[in-house]
């Protein structure tokens, strides 16, 4: 039995021009297309002037666990299946990965359509560091996940990138600026490769009073990492103990800490074993 083939295609985060040309070749021969919101994918067929020859069905969050066998059995039996979402690619942040891990589970090729990116045109515009990076996505709604979530990753070396919604942004540049200091850098950017882009660069504590009237859009967040902070063993030890006494060994947490401030590994565990 040959299998099909799992495509995932990445579609523009705003100007439809930004469209690969293999995009439209792919709608239009799939065998199947799994979209997130169908009438989107029509305004983008119709500003591709592309027609599909194949069958065209909703894939999203609410019927992704129970349509997901089905795109499975279509693949398994020789079917091309395209999955496309409202904007850039499929899985990240976005439906897609439940039939990604599916199908590679029942053994079908998967492969993908490139294409814009918000994640990666918002880190080369934001005029951040670049090199290294970490994508943490949406956070928590609630204020006492989101803060737990933003203190994880307060020591954070790499520039952090997050998805936001516009009417959240302020109360999440607020609670940024609480974690990770006021004077952290960071980039806002809203409505990327659309008409009113807009990239708003400074520290937290400035972002957070230019959001304070509200904005619009669709919106990427760019926060510089922290910056290597050199201390003293002994301004280290109360909190290598605290996290000790918590469970962790303390081998994993000297050198987490090192990792972190630049101190010697060996120092801060001869300290901590010398003076528990």
């Amino acid at each position: 039995m040959t299998f099909g083939v799992l495509v995932l295609a990445a579609t523009p985060i705003g100007d439809p021009r930004d469209a690969a040309p293999r995009l439209g070749e792919e709608l239009a021969t799939a065998d199947l297309v799994a979209a997130e919101d169908t009438r989107r994918l029509r305004r983008l067929l119709t500003a591709l002037e592309v027609t599909p020859r194949g069958r065209v069905l909703s894939y999203h969050e609410h019927n992704e666990a129970g349509r997901t066998p089905e795109l499975v059995e279509r693949l398994v039996a020789g079917d091309r299946v395209v999955v496309v979402t409202d904007a850039g690619m499929p899985s990240v942040s976005d439906p897609g990965y439940r039939l990604v891990a599916a199908a590679v589970e029942a053994g079908v090729r998967v492969t993908c359509v490139p294409g814009p990116s918000a994640v990666l045109m918002a880190l080369a515009v934001s005029g951040l560091p670049v090199d290294r990076f970490a994508f943490d996505g949406f956070l928590p709604r609630k204020p006492g996940e989101r803060a737990r979530a933003l203190a994880e990753s307060a020591t954070e070396r790499r520039t952090l990138v997050y998805f936001e919604a516009p009417h959240r942004l302020a109360e999440t540049l607020t609670a940024m600026r609480d974690a990770f200091g006021p004077i952290r850098r960071a980039a806002v950017c809203r409505e990327l490769t659309k008409t009113y882009e807009e990239v708003r660069r400074g520290t937290l504590d400035e972002l957070v009073a230019w959001a304070q009237d509200g904005v619009r859009g669709e919106i990427t967040v760019v926060v510089a990492g922290a910056e290597r902070q050199v201390g003293s063993v002994e301004d280290a030890l109360p909190g290598i103990r605290q996290r000790v006494q918590s469970g962790e060994r303390l081998k994993d947490v000297c050198a987490d800490v090192a990792a972190t401030t630049g101190l010697s590994k060996k120092a801060l565990y001869d300290a901590a074993v010398a003076r528990p």
